[in-house]
């Protein structure tokens, strides 16, 4: 269900937005995401608090303490609805300064600006305080309800595309209002779908302090882990953008749109796995967590290597067919960010892992100074007369750098993690199972000219190269077996369905 909703929601995303950009011009276009983004500076708090409020919830619900959960959920809103106050107040007063008097748009442009910035803080606001709710339905593990939801939104955003073309009014006024539409009626979906079917979701005013304390210190740390990413993220592209110039940030971002795209082939996968480790060692079966996270990692980097080997072996094909005039630098940027993603790939169950011991400071100490440290890295190499892309590359190394430490910070909080199967049995097998599949892939592609014919082609001989050889040398024993009874389990229901027919 979550990799039909990601199919569905890119396809139509690349559409609507296409025609958005067409309908309200660029200008409007870019006044809307530089409004919106005024918003999104205050984000790192409400991420924090996802991944907080994801984890209590789910280790509550794997310990089986209904009672224990409602109070956990109704701490939860009650810190979601605090939040959200304090970001409105906050927003009416500095955020309407500054929009007025600091964001540079044409002076007829100010009321439309004023109506985006209303409808921004509603839709920011309703996700806030929707996300114990969201919570609950990820941590109950029903996928189809998140994907359907999902699917819903991506729809309603389709027919706003077709009320933008008939409704002759201020453009940028009728998407923002028709956007905030959307949020609330999909934020209300989430409340009533959680109160009808989960007892523990019946809001009472409670507040346990030490819940609170609990959640709040989990969320602090979490805080400081996600500003280490954002910064590394802004501050490379700022360097880039010292020495280069704005083309260069240009090919980082086009390798960054197509990464996300495929990164979101393991996202889902993961998505659906998270609860189940959590979950799993909060009822104290500390082996099964162990397993999961084992075979997630491996399982999520085939995935990940699946889509990305086709991509990698007509990169240049691909962007060319997608952009039309690709920026210098493009196709070796995405390679580069591809490799680290895959790293990145096997260190998510870890870090659910660390997240559901609750002890989770020392890791985000870590992990925040390991990404910054790439900073001045990449700086001095650019410094030197380095390439773009050598600046680059330092993330694949920081990557790595990152998998080991978490790994090293889950040995110590969970002694019964083996070091020898983590890195031998998973890391070096997915590696070594990845160069094969890619080299040989590339292999034959480079046998043939480029064109829309020969990518559909090459992009199914990947496929059929590599599904075999992470089936005979990817997984063990006890998957191969697990594969085989599946496949004969979908054999017989195929044959079952035509002699019923």
């Amino acid at each position: 269900m979550l990799y039909l909703r990601m199919f569905f929601t890119v396809l139509v995303g690349l559409y609507t937005s296409r025609v958005v950009i067409n309908v309200l011009g660029v200008s409007d276009y870019g006044l809307y995401n530089v409004v919106g983004g005024i918003l999104s500076m205050v984000s790192f708090i409400n991420t924090a608090m996802i991944v907080s409020s994801q984890r209590f919830i789910t280790y509550e619900l794997g310990k089986g303490e209904k009672a224990r959960s409602n109070e956990v959920f109704c701490t939860s809103v009650n810190i979601h609805i605090t939040i959200a106050i304090i970001i409105f107040v906050l927003a009416e007063f500095l955020g309407v300064w500054f929009l007025n008097n600091h964001i540079n748009m044409e002076p007829n442009r100010i009321v439309a600006a004023n109506w985006v910035f209303q409808c921004s803080l509603i839709s920011f606001m309703m996700g806030i305080i929707s996300v114990p709710f969201t919570s609950h339905i990820v941590a109950h593990e029903k996928m189809g309800v998140y994907a359907y939801g999902s699917i819903v939104s991506t729809t309603l955003k389709l027919i706003i595309v077709y009320l933008l073309l008939i409704i002759n009014y201020d453009k940028l006024i009728v998407y923002a209002i028709l956007t905030v539409i959307v949020s609330v009626t999909m934020s209300i979906f989430y409340v009533l779908y959680c109160y009808r079917k989960f007892k523990e979701c019946r809001y009472r005013f409670y507040m346990d302090w030490q819940i609170f304390k609990a959640m709040f210190s989990f969320a602090g740390w979490s805080f400081f882990g996600n500003m280490g990413y954002s910064l590394n993220n802004q501050l490379s592209n700022i360097i880039l953008n010292i020495f280069f110039g704005t083309t260069i940030n240009a090919a980082r971002g086009i390798a960054g749109t197509v990464n996300n795209i495929v990164t979101s082939f393991a996202t889902n996968f993961t998505m659906a796995m998270n609860p189940q480790i959590t979950k799993q060692y909060s009822a104290g079966n500390i082996s099964e967590s162990q397993r999961i996270v084992y075979e997630g990692a491996r399982l999520s980097f085939y995935l990940m290597s699946i889509i990305s080997i086709p991509l990698i072996i007509n990169v240049d094909y691909v962007l060319k067919l997608w952009l039309g005039l690709v920026p210098t630098y493009s196709s070796v940027f995405l390679f580069i960010i591809l490799m680290s993603s895959l790293l990145y790939t096997l260190s998510q169950p870890i870090t659910v892992a660390i997240q559901a011991t609750g002890k989770i400071a020392c890791f985000q100490i870590g992990i925040c100074i390991i990404m910054l440290s790439e900073i001045p890295i990449a700086y001095v190499i650019l410094k030197c007369g380095g390439k773009p892309y050598d600046a680059m590359a330092v993330d694949v190394i920081i990557s790595f750098v990152a998998l080991v430490f978490r790994f090293i910070v889950l040995k110590k909080l969970v002694p019964s993690y083996s070091v020898r199967y983590y890195f031998l049995d998973v890391v070096l097998k997915c590696i070594v199972v990845f160069v094969l599949c890619l080299s040989v892939s590339y292999v034959i592609r480079m046998q043939f000219d480029n064109g829309f014919l020969v990518l559909i082609v090459s992009s199914l001989i990947s496929l059929i190269i590599s599904i075999p050889l992470i089936y005979l040398l990817g997984i063990n024993k006890m998957e191969r077996v697990f594969v085989k009874q599946k496949m004969v389990l979908v054999y017989k229901k195929v044959i079952e369905s035509l002699k019923t027919e």
